[in-house]
């Protein structure tokens, strides 16, 4: 992977994170108490762009076992910080995609957590109101590797947990098993991708949808529903809603 030199500004950004991810008590109980409803202790939990690793405490919380990829150096060098003696957390510092090899990670040194290897995220998030003076500043070529590549190495998890800024499709498109539970974030933004995504869930098995609206941390909807109800409820959000998560769980 290519030696990264951020700037000064990276550093501040992190512990920005750090302090966001790791600093309200209330937001980790919230995380917690959803991720409870899909765990038991013991599940194998896969968190792709997993960024400073708060998700990976609450599954670990929660006694799962979770493999962790984080391609950017400064974000993976926290984990490894944090959960160093942890045998229950594997960290792989890579990118997940439709392919193997490598890809273009383009970095937001002042927002880490925005970097992305999304041409189209970039351009949509470059001309989103409220986004000014967010600018990516540099490129590194990292590893990349599939889902399918990773369930051939660890097993089947449980609960799959994708953010990665955009290229929730691509990583998905690396999928050919149909795995319990499917968390991908959405943007308001960038309909299309949600949209990708349900879509390829519809093909590996029969899924209903529920979602979690910004950093709630709670579900939004009272029951579960289709691809096509979920696709109408995210279309119907306004742009100023921002991101979310929506949750895919597979039936029967």
């Amino acid at each position: 992977m290519n030696a990264v030199a951020y700037p000064k500004g990276t550093v501040k950004a992190l512990s920005r994170s750090l302090r966001m991810h790791y600093g309200d008590k209330e937001r980790q109980a919230a995380m917690d108490r959803l991720h409870g409803a899909f765990l038991t202790p013991g599940d194998l939990v896969f968190d792709i762009g997993a960024h400073v690793g708060d998700r990976i405490s609450s599954f670990r919380r929660l006694g799962a076992r979770v493999v962790a990829l984080e391609p950017q150096p400064g974000p993976a060098r926290i984990i490894r910080l944090i959960h160093r003696r942890d045998p229950r957390v594997t960290l792989i510092e890579a990118a997940c995609g439709d392919h193997e090899g490598s890809i273009a990670l383009r970095i937001d040194s002042a927002n880490p957590a925005v970097s992305s290897a999304s041409a189209a995220f970039i351009g949509a998030a470059t001309d989103a109101e409220g986004r000014a003076g967010q600018g990516w500043d540099h490129e590194i070529t990292v590893p990349c590797t599939t889902l399918d590549k990773l369930i051939a190495r660890y097993g089947l998890p449980h609960l799959l947990k994708i953010d990665v800024e955009g290229f929730e499709a691509h990583v998905l498109a690396g999928l050919t098993k149909p795995v319990q539970v499917i968390c991908f974030e959405f943007k308001t933004i960038q309909h299309d991708v949600a949209e990708g995504c349900l879509a390829l869930l519809e093909t590996l098995g029969r899924y209903r949808f529920n979602v979690a609206l910004g950093e709630t941390q709670r579900l939004a909807l009272a029951e579960a529903v289709t691809a096509e109800a979920m696709g109408d409820y995210l279309r119907g959000l306004p742009r100023t809603a921002g991101s979310g998560d929506v949750y895919a769980i597979l039936q029967g």
